[in-house]
């Protein structure tokens, strides 16, 4: 168990870490989703192009992507709330920047910078949580925790669709602001020791050659509906971030001080499987978020905001029960709640697969509650078991890992099974996904969904599988915390 001289403070004050925490948490999730229903306003006041509107999402996303696993290596170095705050305050002015925005290049700018802070706090919040509560204990408060994590991601849309209604795009920035400051405020005395003397250990090579591997496939999976998959620009993207993530692995097999210790995946069959399981869970149900509300308004004839509020069943049923599940995996493990998780996850795409073509709320809101109760059983138990594979020391890098996947499996989401969703509807198809009119194709894309659905469930149950194999966990990493 880690000792008190470890923790400090922070220990005694962890339910106030946990609440802290939860802002910056909430945020940065936020802020992914957040700009879908603001992107044709703020493409009218900044005069953006289609493309330059992609990357409004894109440059949030990969910075958030490239930052992660850096930044959780660097908060188990110099100290993982010191790197929180520092996070805090780089997503506040950035959102400032954002919010004040003239033109494109200042916009996107300011959201890679915001990427930036956003994946500090994702590399951070559950790290300190884990490290700051007992073992009987954890699985209530990463499922708080995880709560406030999905919260944001899921109810981004409905957020920017009312702010942007009713104040206005730049809001959707600015709002973060009393956020962040009562964040910091909120952590004012809460102080913890320099996990370790000396400067810290840095791997440039490494860290420059995972970047490349995840730029390459993020812009590529990214880019891929618009472009086509057999596009040369699609395709020598996805191939130069494959030769660039072997060239990571190669490295950091060799290097003394590696930005990512392999050994975490190959001497634990836990944090391996988790890890990809939470890729797959994201792959399978993050690109519904933005299929069905399309569907909604496309070939259901809604508004944004009666679309957006139909779309609030979702992560209204996972911040209802992300908690209890937590608790509940304290009591009877984390195994059959994330793999019973996963299953739900599968059947609620299963029936969203098969929504009728009039697309009657009452299906869709079903369809929807049973991923949001998937969802909750699997998130915080599959946090819990990745975050109890691993030592002490290694917390940040775990959750910079972790949060990867989360990041990696929604770029993949949106290609795959946006380009299923918009198959049907040929050259206009990707423009409907990003806003655009049925224009008269609402059958098609009818169609198209129901296959995304289809193939999402699929890989749901593989990620069962996978949750179903993984082992428990060891009693060796139990017994360091």
């Amino acid at each position: 168990m880690t000792s008190p001289a470890r923790t400090g403070s922070l220990s005694d004050r962890r339910w106030r870490v946990l609440a802290v925490t939860g802002a910056g948490a909430f945020m940065g999730p936020l802020d992914v989703t957040v700009v879908a229903l603001a992107l044709p306003d703020m493409g009218r006041d900044l005069g953006l192009s289609f493309s330059s509107a992609i990357w409004v999402q894109a440059a949030y996303l990969l910075a958030y992507a490239l930052v992660l696993v850096p930044a959780g290596r660097l908060a188990d170095q110099i100290g993982r709330m010191r790197l929180w705050r520092f996070g805090v305050v780089i997503f506040a002015l950035s959102s400032l920047a954002a919010g004040l925005a003239t033109n494109t290049g200042w916009l996107l700018g300011a959201r890679a910078v915001q990427g930036c802070g956003g994946a500090i706090l994702a590399a951070t919040s559950t790290a300190l949580v884990t490290s700051v509560f007992p073992p009987h204990e954890r699985g209530r408060a990463l499922g708080l925790n995880v709560m406030t994590l999905y919260l944001g991601l899921a109810t981004g849309p409905l957020v920017g669709g009312v702010i942007t209604q009713h104040l206005g795009w730049r809001w959707i920035f600015l709002v973060n602001l009393p956020v962040a400051i009562a964040a910091l405020i909120g952590s004012l005395g809460l102080r913890e020791p320099r996990p370790d003397a000396g400067r810290p250990r840095l791997d440039p090579l490494g860290t420059l050659l995972l970047g490349c591997s995840l730029a390459g496939l993020m812009i590529g999976l990214t880019f891929s509906p618009l472009w086509g998959w057999s596009s040369p620009r699609a395709l020598g993207l996805v191939a130069a971030g494959a030769i660039s993530l072997a060239a990571f692995v190669a490295t950091e097999l060799r290097t003394p001080a590696p930005l990512l210790d392999l050994a975490m995946f190959r001497e634990s069959r836990l944090f391996a499987m988790a890890n990809l399981a939470a890729l797959l869970n994201y792959t399978a149900m993050f690109g519904t978020i933005l299929l069905t509300a399309v569907l909604l308004e496309v070939a259901g004839g809604l508004s944004p905001t009666h679309a957006g509020l139909i779309m609030v069943i979702q992560p209204a049923v996972m911040v209802a029960l992300s908690p209890f599940a937590g608790r509940l995996s304290d009591r009877v493990g984390s195994r059959v709640l994330a793999t019973s998780g996963m299953v739900l996850v599968a059947g609620g795409l299963a029936v969203l697969a098969r929504v009728p073509p009039t697309v009657p709320a009452e299906w869709i809101m079903t369809g929807l509650a049973i991923v949001g109760v998937g969802m909750a059983s699997f998130s915080s138990p599959n946090t819990s078991a990745v975050m109890g594979s691993v030592r002490p020391h290694q917390l940040g890098v775990a959750s910079g890992v972790l949060a990867e996947m989360r990041t990696l499996g929604q770029s993949l989401s949106l290609a795959l099974l946006g380009t299923l969703a918009a198959a049907p509807l040929g050259a206009t198809g990707a423009r409907v996904l990003f806003g655009g009119s049925g224009g008269g194709h609402e059958a098609e894309y009818v169609d198209g969904y129901h296959l995304a659905m289809t193939v999402g469930a699929v890989i749901a149950l593989v990620g069962a599988g996978l949750s179903v194999v993984r082992g428990a966990q060891p009693a060796a990493a139990v017994a360091t915390r």
